[in-house]
């Protein structure tokens, strides 16, 4: 008789940080709960806010509640559950990501490939207020939301979204976790650290694959602060900055390639159907589309470009110093 394969184990983790958003951490527990799937492990990681880790520690007790022992921020969260996690696979969710039932089985479902190094999946804006007439689909990578242009079915891609991912736990640790001096800090719209640990776990293993699967789906709630004109160029900008610092860290082509088609094909399609529909209908929201696109790309660009130039990520005195706007002007914060 052969023998049968042991199915692999999956610890979920959750890392919140800020109490404003309760009803959604229990939301994101509950979709847990209702996982076609049943994790073998689920770890509430808290960053840095104790009146949080009180208050849900003494109302749950089907799942761990540990605080971050990482630097603060959501790199420091996540390394965090990794070091406590107990199983094969380990997938995250945002505080504020609800998952769909199977979200956990069509994950897993793709780590049959052993060359399959982490799996992600789709991740569906949930508008507070609506999504406003200028915000492009294209766009919803600034509200940490799958965008237009992605694959629409399973596939390969550089990196995988940071709100539905998963990684084989070896792998993680093998790398050292997700580097601490990237990613969001509480409210700062910093990133690209799921873009640089991707990459790394690749790194001198050949035929090794990220994958992309749009069938697992979790649904992000989205603030209407953050449709916002001013939101959109705050993150824009730090998220050229984030590339900047990526770019230093691994290498201008292994981090810059899926933005460059991205730029050449995806977003001169967004700006066409913008001006197409404006001049079709007289729609303002299409010329609102076709400008916000043209407005983030050239705000993304000079971000970089900022980056690059004043090298704010020489060394861990200046890591967590960046330019984010204030009105009409830049600031800087610490």
């Amino acid at each position: 008789m052969l023998d049968r394969i042991k199915p692999l184990s999956v610890t979920v983790v959750i890392c919140a940080y800020t109490s404003e958003r309760w009803g959604m951490l229990l939301d994101v527990i509950e979709s847990v709960r209702n996982q076609t799937l049943a994790p073998d492990q689920v770890l509430v990681v808290i960053d840095h806010n104790e009146d949080l880790y009180e208050r849900l520690i003494e109302i749950v007790d089907d799942v761990t509640v540990v605080e971050s022992e990482g630097l603060p921020g959501l790199s420091g969260a996540r390394n965090t559950g990794v070091g406590l996690a107990e199983s094969d696979i380990v997938a995250f969710l945002d505080d504020d990501a609800e998952a769909a039932p199977d979200w956990l089985e069509r994950l897993v479902a793709l780590y049959d490939d052993p060359d399959v190094l982490g799996v992600g999946g789709k991740v569906v804006p949930l508008w507070e207020s609506g999504r406003p007439g200028y915000f492009a689909e294209e766009l919803d990578w600034i509200v940490g939301c799958s965008h237009r242009g992605l694959p629409r079915v399973a596939s390969e891609v550089r990196n995988v979204i940071g709100a539905n991912m998963s990684f084989r736990l070896d792998v993680l640790r093998q790398v050292g976790g997700f580097n601490q001096s990237l990613g969001r800090k509480g409210t700062l719209p910093l990133g690209c650290e799921e873009t640089e640990i991707c990459i790394r776990s690749r790194m001198g293993l050949p035929g090794s694959r990220i994958v992309y699967e749009p069938a697992a789906l979790v649904h992000h709630h989205v603030p209407a602060s953050r449709g916002t004109w001013r939101y959109m160029m705050s993150r824009s900008w730090a998220e050229g900055l984030s590339k900047a610092q990526v770019s230093q860290l691994v290498g201008h082509k292994r981090a810059l390639g899926p933005e460059r088609r991205y730029v050449r094909s995806v977003l001169p399609r967004a700006v066409f159907t913008g001006l197409k529909s404006w001049g079709r209908d007289g729609s303002p929201d299409g010329l609102g589309r076709a400008g916000a696109v043209i407005a983030v790309l050239a705000c993304t660009a000079a971000g970089y470009f900022q980056g690059r130039r004043l090298q704010h990520w020489t060394g861990p005195e200046e890591e967590d110093v960046v330019l984010v706007p204030a009105g009409a002007q830049w600031r800087e914060v610490q």
